[in-house]
């Protein structure tokens, strides 16, 4: 038996009610409500710290939010990923010691201080949910989709940490004295574990599929290079990208003042600031548009510098001297180098036009043709004058952002975020022999999913990586699953069975025992 102040029990006190010494009596109603609070707030920032982990493939929209309203590029999404990590963190450890009091029958008294941290992460998160719901949207769509990859190994674990607490359950039932408790505690426990053991039946995912059946690997189109190797949209990003076996270019086009077409994805009030050094060169200068600079101009800017400055994919400390020599001294580059590179490696090229105007579309245009490139090389996805384009230059792939418009000119190539198409569309898609690129995806668990679901390819900053799975993160058959299910389930069911008997006679020794000491203490007749 273990000492009334031993060493476990003065550490768990003093972390959980910052009491060193044993105190005194106190409302443990009070303090078991305190723990169903810290229980309810230890599996929201668990559910928070899900969402920040299945959103970290679009991290940078948080980041290029930032920087539209601060005009400063910092990484903030890893600000709020490592805040919530260490709130997570911190309630799940206070939670632990929380079930160690209970298992050690010692008072829960929470310290008001710990009260105050849980109501900030409480405030911090609720900030964070409503952030998403107002202004990223989307991104509630990406943590369905996450759970077709994760729902699996999920409910597997979930089924886990039932049977690990079921044991603190039926130690409240067996003490528990009012018949009316009683009822509560295993009915309210009985659904959870009935909603936990049969959720497998509401899991789809693509990835539950037989090996035999899977479709072949997505190729990779260069997301304006290889950003995480090199500056976006510099020579250097795209040459890494051809190391990364990519079979497209993807890239943004605007058009100088005397109208050479450029690559450059930032347009209008952040047109320059933030990938060149823009602001030192020409101080004063209205910067709000493309065509308010000479191509001489735009020679003279710097679009290496930034990259080593703010490692925006925290990759900077992979690269050698040699290559960050060469990082920083990358300059704006023409289309008409990248179609040569493209030429040169047998590469298609898709890009977005970031001015919608006539004269942009013809300059393009012109410019594609004289370099030489293959037609059928250029996939054309800018909807602007899309019809005298196919007039002037038949070969062009037209490449089409949605669906609909696809499906009245009778194309097959189409181009939409990764979010846009359930797993059955891009299936319906692939028999109808469309090509199907998804963009921007960087996460392999997100590759994976797509892989499964039978898209033709995906853009991607993280070519680097994605170049080297060789097959999904994982694929099952389905009958494989339900075996896996089926025995997790009766395994538990098993171990709670026998935790139940065990705790019903652990209660009926310690209720023999006090009736022999209260016989003690009564007088004799």
């Amino acid at each position: 038996m273990m000492s009334e102040d031993s060493c476990c029990r003065i550490c768990c006190r003093g972390v959980y009610s910052c009491y060193w010494r044993h105190p005194s009596e106190r409302n443990q109603k009070c303090s078991r409500c305190m723990l169903s609070v810290l229980t309810a707030v230890s599996l929201l920032t668990l559910f928070w710290m899900y969402v920040c982990l299945m959103a970290f493939n679009d991290r940078e929209d948080v980041n290029w939010k930032g920087f539209s309203i601060l005009k400063l590029w910092v990484n903030w999404f890893m600000v709020l990923i490592i805040i919530s990590a260490v709130l997570t963190i911190y309630c799940t450890l206070l939670l632990v010691f929380a079930l160690f009091q209970l298992a050690l029958k010692e008072p829960l008294d929470l310290h008001c201080l710990h009260k105050f941290f849980l109501f900030l992460g409480v405030v911090f998160i609720a900030l964070g949910i409503a952030g998403i719901s107002r202004h990223w949207k989307e991104e509630w769509h990406t943590v369905l989709l996450s759970l077709q990859a994760t729902a699996p190994f999920l409910q597997m674990g979930g089924v886990g940490a039932l049977t690990l607490v079921s044991w603190l359950v039926f130690q409240g039932f067996h003490r528990s004295r009012r018949v009316a408790s009683k009822i509560l505690i295993m009915v309210v426990f009985a659904g959870v574990s009935v909603a936990m053991f049969l959720s497998p039946l509401l899991i789809q995912s693509p990835c539950l599929v037989d090996e035999k059946q899977l479709p072949p690997k997505p190729a990779l189109f260069g997301h304006r290079g290889a950003p995480m190797l090199a500056p976006e949209n510099t020579m250097m990003s795209f040459r890494r990208s051809v190391g990364c076996n990519v079979t497209a270019f993807e890239t943004d086009v605007q058009l100088s003042k005397d109208r050479v077409p450029y690559l450059m994805h930032d347009h209008g009030s952040h047109f320059l600031r933030r990938t060149t050094d823009v602001l030192q060169k020409f101080p004063g200068k209205d910067l709000n548009h493309s065509t308010n600079l000479t191509w001489e101009e735009l020679q003279e800017l710097n679009a290496g510098d930034w990259f080593l400055n703010t490692d925006p994919f925290c990759s900077v400390s992979q690269l050698s001297e040699q290559e960050k020599r060469t990082a920083r001294n990358q300059s704006v580059p023409s289309l008409l180098q990248l179609l040569d590179l493209a030429k040169t490696h047998n590469t298609s090229v898709i890009f977005d036009l970031k001015n919608d105007d006539n004269n942009d579309t013809n300059a393009i245009v012109k410019t594609i043709l004289n370099s030489g490139i293959p037609h059928d090389k250029i996939l054309w996805l800018p909807p602007t004058d899309r019809e005298d384009v196919k007039k002037v230059a038949p070969g062009f792939k037209q490449v089409y952002d949605n669906v609909s418009a696809m499906n009245i000119d009778g194309a097959d190539h189409l181009n939409v975020k990764y979010s846009a198409l359930s797993a059955a569309e891009i299936g319906e898609l692939r028999k109808r022999n469309v090509s199907v690129n998804l963009w921007v995806v960087n996460e392999p668990w997100l590759f994976s999913l797509i892989w499964c679901s039978g898209a033709s390819s995906v853009t991607t900053n993280a070519c680097s990586v994605l170049q080297d799975k060789n097959q999904p993160d994982w694929t099952m058959g389905p009958s494989t699953y339900r075996c896996i299910w089926i025995t997790v389930d009766l395994g538990s069911l098993l171990i709670m069975f026998a935790l139940f008997i065990l705790k019903r006679r652990e209660n009926h020794t310690w209720s023999a025992l006090e009736s022999r000491e209260l016989c003690s203490f009564l007088p004799p007749e």
